[in-house]
């Protein structure tokens, strides 16, 4: 077959005359690859696009470190039954999309089997736009279907990376209190065991003065102490000298276990003044009991209310997880945006651990809004501020009222972006990302969400050391 045939079965040129044919064979230059050669890169400038006369390219990106098959074009399957939605054009050319957005190829295509293609470059390409509309009947379904391919992609890649930023935000800070958990029921096994025995020790031989003397104690303790008190301005060094005396005015009289009881009392506020105050009175023998009872009676209450303060925690970031999530809500409904802020605040926790995070939030309407989506929205924006920043610097996140809009502004002190770049960051696959590290998706799925979805706006404006995204909402609601 010669040139002008092979591309009159080309579903693109399927209309175009001979004459117009051989213009396409004149203008292209053809390509033969190889099995495994790669004809274009993810991330390279695009500059070529491609028409598929035998052979076979796989389409592949790398996500989170692993290559990962989009896509393939067969010039065989282009010709038979066609066996799924994808349309049989669509085999048959690669790299349109780039170039008319006048970005980089968005994918890598890599030959399986030896690949034989026409290429056209970019000039000639449009002017093969403009000479023949007859191939825009072909190509724009084609594109359209591409566009929507990899949206409905990005939008499972967004939730299954969703559910990755929950999972993982869950896991960091459950780690905490779950270990507490586990830790002082492990001691308060043993504690209790203590207190049984020294309570049963104490109530067979405790005298009136032992027992005034624990009376004496507890009358010491604030009414609602569960445990020792916070020592945000607690002096350490102070603390640590205070043990050390207490635990050799222990030891000085007899009393077993003096170092792990001396440092209980001294985390409930007891000092030496304190210990001998309380024990006037006492024989050594009495005071090792009294005081042994007393220490069990201390850390059995500090474990107590650490297992409690654990489960407050973990019953807080569940019900965090369910604001984020919104589970067993209504799709639409009345939202406090600074709810969905913070929740995702708090499941990107462990990303931001090296980020100094500012809120700033004034009183604010609730707005009718699809809270779940919205939050899709702030994971992105906040998840390309800490990638910009390098996981090192400072995030605004500020929330106020503007006439009929409520408005949230996401600021960060990375590099920011160039001004020839603004303009592209909402067009679809487009990313200032790394290769492997972005779909070039998310802003444009979170401008949807904003301006589609929600009838709101959302801007950039970038400087170095300052990137401001702000995301404006009407109040009156969704108007759908």
């Amino acid at each position: 077959m010669t040139l002008v045939e092979r591309l009159r079965d080309i579903t693109l040129f399927a209309e175009l005359d001979d004459e117009q044919l051989s213009w396409l064979a004149e203008v292209g230059r053809r390509v033969d690859v190889a099995d495994g050669e790669v004809l274009f890169d993810d991330g390279e400038p695009a500059r070529f696009f491609y028409v598929l006369l035998s052979g076979e390219l796989l389409i592949t990106r790398v996500v989170d470190g692993k290559e990962q098959l989009f896509s393939r074009h067969s010039a065989r399957m282009a010709a038979d039954q066609q066996l799924d939605d994808k349309p049989r054009a669509a085999h048959q050319f690669t790299g349109e999309l780039p170039l008319l957005c006048d970005g980089d190829y968005v994918a890598k295509a890599t030959a399986h089997g030896r690949t034989e293609l026409m290429a056209y470059d970019k000039e000639t390409f449009l002017e093969m736009v403009a000479r023949f509309p007859q191939i825009c009947r072909v190509l724009l379904p084609v594109l359209a279907w591409r566009i929507r391919s990899y949206e409905a992609r990005a939008g499972r890649n967004a939730m299954l990376e969703g559910l990755g930023t929950l999972a993982a935000g869950l896991a960091h800070e459950l780690n905490n209190p779950a270990t507490a958990v586990v830790r002082a029921a492990s001691e308060l096994r043993c504690t209790v065991r203590d207190l049984v025995e020294r309570t049963t020790e104490r109530c067979a031989l405790a005298s009136p003065r032992e027992r005034c003397m624990l009376q004496r104690a507890r009358d010491r303790l604030p009414a609602a102490s569960g445990g020792p008190p916070q020592r945000d301005a607690w002096d350490e060094l102070a603390a640590a000298e205070t043990s050390d005396l207490v635990i050799d005015w222990l030891s000085e009289r007899g009393v077993a276990q003096a170092a792990e009881i001396g440092v209980t009392l001294v985390d409930h506020g007891f000092d030496v003044d304190a210990l001998v105050e309380l024990s006037a009175g006492l024989s050594d023998d009495t005071l090792d009991r009294a005081v042994g009872c007393l220490g069990a009676c201390l850390l059995t209450s500090t474990l107590v209310e650490e297992v409690a303060e654990a489960g407050r925690r973990i019953e807080s970031l569940v019900a965090t997880a369910k604001a984020y999530t919104n589970l067993d809500r209504a799709p639409e409904r009345d939202v406090d945006l600074r709810e969905g802020l913070d929740a995702t605040l708090t499941m990107q926790g462990a990303k931001l651990a090296g980020i100094r995070v500012h809120r700033d939030y004034a009183d604010l309407p609730t707005i009718v809004a699809y809270p779940g989506e919205l939050n899709q929205v702030w994971t992105n924006l906040i998840d390309n501020a800490a990638d910009a920043m390098g996981d090192r610097g400072d995030l605004w996140i500020k929330a106020w009222a503007e006439s009929e809009h409520v408005v949230v502004e996401i600021r960060d002190t990375g590099p920011g972006i160039p001004p020839e770049r603004l303009a592209l960051l909402f067009q679809p696959f487009y990313t200032t990302k790394d290769v492997g590290k972005g779909t070039g998706l998310g802003l444009h799925l979170s401008h949807d969400i904003v301006t589609h979805r929600h009838h709101g706006s959302i801007e950039v404006v970038s400087v170095p050391g300052d990137t401001r995204f702000t995301v404006r909402l009407p109040v009156g609601g969704l108007h759908l």
